[in-house]
């Protein structure tokens, strides 16, 4: 009885033995606060500022708020077919049916219906790009990108028409460095322009560009900063024209982004303000904006099939009322 009685019984606590080192007040925070992650306690690895990334080029520093806030909106029908003839040659065929606006003096807006064919031949090379476009009215489009050397390309951008005065050519050479871009570029009308991008830091990127037009004897200069990280892109334009730019994009998810935008024109006084969105579901995509005049914009781009694509844009201006529906179909990759 004795050995089971003193075997049912438990055995007195330990008592604990004391912490070296602690506090006379208690834990303190360190006892409240969670422990933190190895992560954490990894010391944060130094900027090697001599091996930065490239930055993206300086026209194209608001891709990402340009992808949601300017859709491809049109009105009327819309078909495009291209159709490959091997892996680098390509023929393509567009129809178009809708309204040409005319700029009146009263608010309201005057349409015109207009329709046009156009045909283009396509080339395209890991080192040599060359697109053409023919069209009814008798445009001529035209674009051709070389690589001269793996950091040195040529772009060429041409449209000839019949009307006097109206065909313009620009000749833009692209330097890509380790951390940099530069571009220069020659155009008709005595036209020269340059930009620089930097990269400061492996999220940061600044540069600046200048233009001069010699027939109109006009110049302007204006710096332009690019913030990025893998969940938001944000942009800084000022140029000495008068204009002020500003956009943020934040992303959501995978397929879902936010962006908005804002424009100050000193010149005119004009201020503009938008917000888009762009939604990426299994089957299509969905982009819209609505800005600050009160114009409400979306484009809807359905996959149908392989190569097929069902097209819906739609934009209102309850200002002005001028309304926009279209619908299309691209067929080909």
């Amino acid at each position: 009885m004795g050995s089971v009685a003193s075997a049912a019984v438990p055995p007195p606590p330990h008592s604990a033995p004391p912490q070296v080192g602690a506090p006379p007040y208690g834990p303190g925070l360190a006892g409240i606060l969670p422990p933190r992650s190895e992560g954490e306690e990894k010391k944060e690895e130094k900027v090697d500022y001599l091996n930065l990334p490239c930055p993206v080029p300086f026209e194209e520093i608001q891709r990402e708020a340009l992808m949601s806030l300017k859709p491809e909106l049109f009105e009327g029908l819309r078909f495009d077919f291209t159709k490959p003839l091997n892996q680098k040659f390509s023929l393509s065929h567009s129809v178009f049916m809708g309204s040409l606006e005319v700029p009146a003096q009263a608010s309201e807006t005057i349409k015109v219906p207009t329709a046009h064919y156009e045909f283009g031949a396509n080339f395209l090379d890991p080192k040599l790009m060359l697109i053409g476009r023919v069209m009814t009215d008798g445009r001529l489009n035209a674009r051709v990108k070389c690589d001269l050397t793996d950091n040195l390309t040529l772009k060429v951008n041409a449209q000839l028409t019949q009307e006097a005065h109206y065909s313009q050519g620009m000749f833009n050479f692209d330097y890509k460095g380790s951390d940099y871009r530069a571009q220069f570029q020659i155009g008709n009308n005595a036209f020269y322009g340059a930009n620089y991008i930097q990269s400061v830091t492996p999220n940061l990127s600044m540069g600046t560009e200048m233009f001069w037009l010699g027939h109109q004897r006009k110049s302007g200069i204006g710096f332009a900063s690019r913030y990025n990280t893998d969940k938001m892109v944000g942009t800084l334009q000022v140029a000495s024209t008068g204009i002020v730019a500003l956009s943020y994009v934040q992303k959501i998810s995978e397929k879902v982004s936010l962006a908005s935008d804002f424009m100050y024109n000193h010149m005119s006084r004009d201020v503009t303000a938008s917000f888009g969105y762009d939604y990426l579901l299994r089957q299509c995509r969905l982009r819209g904006k609505i800005d600050s005049n009160g114009v409400v914009a979306a484009y809807l781009e359905e996959r149908l099939n392989m190569g097929v694509n069902f097209l819906l844009s739609a934009e209102i201006d309850h200002c002005k009322k001028n309304y926009k529906f279209g619908f299309g179909m691209t067929v080909g990759e």
